[in-house]
């Protein structure tokens, strides 16, 4: 059988795609990446709860340099993550502007890479990230365009000609849900939010895709 690096976060879309990935693949590891982000204690706790019960093997990979080289308010606590009436889904211009405000330079891309040296280290024949068509429209390194490029990428830089693969990058939020339901995913195990604090705030648009999808 086939099997697979899975980028885990504990959020919506990389956990159900760990659950995914494990009715068709053999999950070679589970990764969380640590890269100063306010919800990284969180994330990193939520991952190793939802492995465990999965028995998968879970990884940190510490690249706190990354953190170091922008100013998002995901990382910089001087900055505010933005919240409540800031954010307003079905808003194209708003949800440019609280895009920009998370964007963390080529997060993605360095993420996928390490996953896919990580995996032909293992043999393993995927990297699969948690990406959705709703989030797409305001960051387009969570297209199935981006993975097919870099896909091809990989075809020159890792001799096992590592593959990319997500079972979500077709799906709004509500339709992640839906198939998470089908799973028997432990919705109440996943951390969504951007923050890091004891519950999940609410307000803020991970937030609310997260929570407006489980209303949906």
């Amino acid at each position: 059988m086939r099997s697979a690096v899975v980028l885990l976060s504990s959020g919506l879309d990389s956990t159900v795609n760990l659950y995914c990935a494990r009715r068709e693949l053999n999950i070679s590891k589970a990764i969380t990446f640590n890269y100063g982000q306010r919800a990284a204690r969180r994330e990193i706790e939520h991952s190793q709860k939802i492995c465990k019960v999965l028995n998968i093997e879970h990884n940190i990979i510490e690249i706190l340099w990354l953190g170091e080289w922008t100013s998002t308010s995901l990382v910089n606590t001087k900055v505010n993550v933005p919240q409540g009436e800031e954010i307003k889904i079905d808003d194209y211009q708003k949800s440019l502007k609280t895009a920009k405000a998370v964007w963390v330079p080529n997060r993605n891309g360095i993420f996928l890479n390490i996953a896919a040296a990580l995996a032909e280290s293992l043999e393993a024949d995927y990297v699969i990230p948690g990406f959705n068509k709703e989030e797409a429209v305001t960051f387009p390194d969570n297209t199935q365009e981006y993975l097919d490029a870099l896909e091809n990428c990989f075809s020159f830089s890792t001799a096992s000609k590592v593959k990319t693969l997500c079972f979500t990058a077709d799906k709004n939020k509500s339709e992640i849900v839906q198939l998470g339901r089908k799973l028997q995913v432990p919705f109440d195990l996943m951390w969504p939010c951007y923050l890091g604090e004891e519950k999940i705030c609410q307000k803020c648009e991970s937030c609310k895709r997260f929570l407006g999808a489980l209303e949906a």
